[in-house]
């Protein structure tokens, strides 16, 4: 079964073939990070794979389908898992927006794409960026796990590299960036297998932007629910390095 850790959205619509419904985030991203940049990632990645997992942040899951971003997501952590490059995936993500646990939803993608069930590990409570990165490693380094790399859009991992080097200095995380390289990804046709959407379903559900202000979820996506005491005092008790301050 799934292994199950319980301690922002981009709606964009079904998958288009020509995938113009991605232009949005290929332009995003080509201001994050270049082509070339992605390309020079992923080369280092393979110099230093196999990681012990890799952390995918969530997307919701609307209209009985999954969206484009991902889509886009899961097939790329598959094609990194069939290359050799993680041995296991993290999903990440809560019921934030659509009452359908994100890391549940994209677990059941993964294994109809064929990764092994005991490969995929859900993370459910995350409901902003830094958390799926966040509470991912937290899960991780809980079973044992020392190298972690985010694959991600490469926009989202531009986003999230300043709280990958704050968890490097303050927790001794080893967190690599492992951003989608499009041209490869595209190179290839990418399917939709069939999944049934009912065990990632949450009864009485109540989204985000009903439970929380703007303000509140501004800090919410700014980092402010991390906890980083009980972080720090773990890392310190695996005798990890670690600092206490910025």
């Amino acid at each position: 079964m799934f292994h199950v850790y319980n301690p922002g959205p981009m709606n964009i619509r079904s998958f288009l073939p020509s995938l113009g419904a991605l232009a949005l985030v290929a332009s995003l991203s080509s201001c994050a990070m270049t082509n070339k940049g992605q390309a020079r990632l992923y080369q280092k990645a393979e110099q230093a794979a196999p990681y012990d997992a890799v952390v995918v942040p969530g997307v919701p899951f609307e209209g009985g389908q999954w969206q484009d971003i991902m889509k886009m997501r899961v097939h790329w952590a598959v094609k990194l898992y069939e290359r050799g490059l993680t041995r296991n995936i993290i999903f990440s993500g809560s019921a934030v927006y659509t009452p359908y646990v994100e890391a549940t939803i994209m677990g059941l993608y993964a294994e109809q794409l064929g990764v092994p069930r005991e490969h995929i590990l859900l993370e459910t409570r995350a409901e902003h960026s830094t958390e799926n990165l966040f509470n991912s490693y937290m899960m991780a380094r809980d079973r044992g796990m020392k190298r972690i790399a985010l694959a991600s859009d490469p926009f989202q991992s531009w986003m999230l590299r300043g709280l990958a080097k704050r968890m490097e200095r303050q927790l001794g995380a080893d967190i690599d960036m492992l951003p989608v390289v499009f041209k490869d990804l595209f190179s290839a046709s990418l399917s939709t297998p069939a999944i049934d959407p009912t065990p990632a379903y949450v009864q009485e559900f109540v989204s985000l932007p009903e439970r929380e202000n703007f303000f509140k979820r501004f800090l919410g996506t700014s980092g402010n629910n991390l906890d980083w005491d009980r972080a720090r005092a773990d890392a310190a008790r695996n005798g990890d390095r670690v600092e206490l301050m910025d």
